[in-house]
C-alpha cells in the first residue's frame, strides 16, 4: 500500500486540544533509574525478570490520575503499553510477559482506558517496535546483550519473521479490545544503525502493511511518524523548534512537542532536574503559537502513585488553565508578528498575548494599529488601555511618551505590579475583518 493511498482521519481533536499527558510506566519504574536502565546497564534478562516478580502498583487509582490530567489542562493522554523491554501493561494472549502475570494480576490498560475516556479524554497508545525479552528480535547496538559475542552470533538462528508477526499481533490486540483509540504513537526506526551493527525500518517492521491493518481496524486514529513512514503527526522530541516544522514539500507539519518533567521518561527517583511550571507553560505556548501540540511525560512510580514534584507542577497548571484556557485550546498561530518575550496565539477575533517577562509600563505591539477593539487581562478581566503610534503626531517636547516606534504600533498601558501568574496573558479583541489569522 504507498502513502498517497492511505486515507487520511480528521484532526480537528487533535489540534483543538493542544496539550498531551504522555505516561511512560513499565517494569522500569521498580529500578527507578531512567526507563533505558536495561540496556544502559546491560542487564541480564535473569536480573530484569526480579522487577516482574515485584511489580504489584497497590495504589494504583487511574480514575485520580484522569482527574488530575483534565484538571491540570490535558486533553489527551498516551500510555506506554510496552516499551522496549517488552513487558505489556495489558493481557495480551500473545505473551505472559505482562502486568496479568505479575503480583499486580491486573489489565492496567483496560483501567487506563476506562478511567480517562469517563473524564472525557482522548485516548493515546504507545507501542515500542522494539522488543529487548522477544526470543525472535536481533540484538543490535541499543540492544541489552550487544556486547555478548554469543548473542550476536544467535542472531542467525532468530526467525525476524516470527517477531514482525507478533508486533503486528499485538498491535491488532490494542485496536481491537479496547474500543476507539485516538492516536497510536510508536517508538522508533533507527534503520541507519547504531554503534556499527545494523538498525531496524520500515522494511523490518512491515510499516506499510502494519499502517494499511491500522486504518482496516480503526481509520480515524491518528498515527505518529516514527514508523520510517510519513505520519499525521511530527513528533520532535526534547527539543523546541525555532520554527513551524515543515515537511519536503514545504508545507506546515501537524506536530507535537514531546517533553519531560526531568529529562527522564520513567520514573527517575534521583533525578532532580525538573523543569519550573513557568518553563513547561512557556514550552506549551511556544509550540502552540507555531501552530503545535506539546505531549508532556509523567513516570509514575513503582506503586502506582504520581511523585509529589510531579503533582506539584500539576496543580501550578490547573491555577493557570483554570483562568487562561481559552488562550490555548482551540488556538493557533498569528500573522502578527510578535515582539521579543513575547508568544501569540490565536482563535478567530482573539489575540492572546502571552508575556514571558513583565516590562515596565508599556508593552509595544507592531502592526497592530486600526486593528485592537479592546485589550483585557485574561486572568481577571480588567481592562488594559492602549493607543496607537502615530510617528507624525510626535512631539519633541513630550519627554514622557515612547520614542523610536514604527507605524502603526499598538502601545499597552499595564499595571507596574505583574499579575500573579506564572505567565500573564492579555487577550485582544481585533476588529472584525482584520483577523490575522495564520491558516496553516
Amino acid at each position: 500500500m504507498t502513502e498517497t493511498t492511505i486515507p487520511r482521519p480528521d484532526t480537528a481533536w487533535f489540534n483543538e486540544a493542544r496539550f498531551g499527558l504522555f505516561l511512560h510506566w513499565g517494569l522500569y519504574a521498580l529500578p527507578a533509574r531512567h526507563e533505558w536502565v536495561q540496556t544502559r546497564e546491560h542487564l541480564s534478562a535473569e536480573h530484569y525478570e526480579r522487577y516482574r516478580e515485584h511489580f504489584d502498583p497497590d495504589r494504583f487509582d487511574p480514575r485520580a490520575w484522569a482527574k488530575q490530567a483534565k484538571a491540570a489542562g490535558f486533553r489527551y493522554a498516551v500510555l506506554t503499553t510496552k516499551h522496549h523491554d517488552g513487558f505489556c501493561l495489558w493481557d495480551s494472549a500473545l505473551t505472559d510477559f505482562t502486568s496479568m502475570h505479575t503480583p499486580a494480576g491486573r489489565d492496567l490498560v483496560a483501567e487506563f482506558v476506562e478511567a480517562f475516556r469517563a473524564e472525557g479524554l482522548r485516548i493515546g497508545f504507545y507501542h515500542s517496535l522494539i522488543d529487548w525479552h522477544h526470543p525472535d528480535f536481533t540484538v543490535d547496538g541499543i540492544h541489552p546483550r550487544r556486547d555478548d559475542p554469543e548473542a550476536l552470533a544467535a542472531n542467525a538462528d532468530r526467525d525476524w519473521s516470527r517477531y514482525r508477526d507478533y508486533l503486528h499481533g499485538q498491535v491488532r490486540e490494542l485496536l481491537t479490545g479496547y474500543g476507539p483509540i485516538d492516536y497510536l504513537f510508536f517508538d522508533f526506526s533507527y534503520s541507519q544503525g547504531i554503534e556499527g551493527l545494523p538498525g531496524k525500518g520500515a522494511a523490518d517492521w512491515g510499516s506499510e502493511e502494519l499502517v494499511e491493518m491500522i486504518r482496516g481496524l480503526q481509520p480515524e486514529i491518528l498515527i505518529n511518524d516514527r514508523l520510517e513512514l510519513p505520519g499525521d503527526v511530527t513528533t520532535p522530541e526534547q527539543y523546541q523548534p525555532v520554527v513551524t516544522p515543515v515537511g519536503p514539500d514545504g508545507h506546515p507539519l501537524r506536530w507535537e512537542a514531546c517533553q519531560t518533567l526531568n529529562g527522564s521518561w520513567g520514573y527517575d527517583r534521583d533525578n532532580l532536574d525538573y523543569k519550573s511550571p513557568e518553563l513547561l507553560l512557556r514550552m506549551l505556548i511556544d509550540s502552540v503559537s507555531k501552530n503545535g501540540n506539546m505531549l508532556l511525560n509523567i513516570g509514575p512510580t513503582a506503586r502506582g502513585t504520581i511523585d509529589p514534584r510531579a503533582i506539584e507542577r500539576l496543580e501550578v497548571l490547573a491555577d493557570w488553565f483554570a483562568l487562561h484556557e481559552r488562550a490555548i485550546r482551540g488556538c493557533g498561530p498569528s500573522e502578527f508578528s510578535s515582539p521579543t518575550d513575547v508568544r501569540y496565539t490565536q482563535r478567530g477575533d482573539r489575540l492572546y498575548v502571552h508575556v514571558f517577562a513583565w516590562p515596565f509600563v508599556h508593552l509595544h505591539l507592531p502592526g497592530l494599529g486600526g486593528r485592537v477593539r479592546y485589550a483585557q487581562l485574561l486572568s481577571d478581566g480588567s481592562e488594559v488601555p492602549f493607543q496607537v503610534h502615530r510617528p507624525e503626531h510626535d512631539l519633541p517636547n513630550q519627554h514622557t511618551q515612547p520614542k523610536g516606534l514604527g507605524p502603526d504600533t499598538v502601545t499597552l498601558h499595564l499595571p507596574i505590579g505583574e499579575p500573579d501568574t506564572p505567565i500573564p496573558v492579555i487577550e485582544i479583541f481585533l476588529e472584525p475583518g482584520t483577523t490575522g489569522a495564520a491558516t496553516a
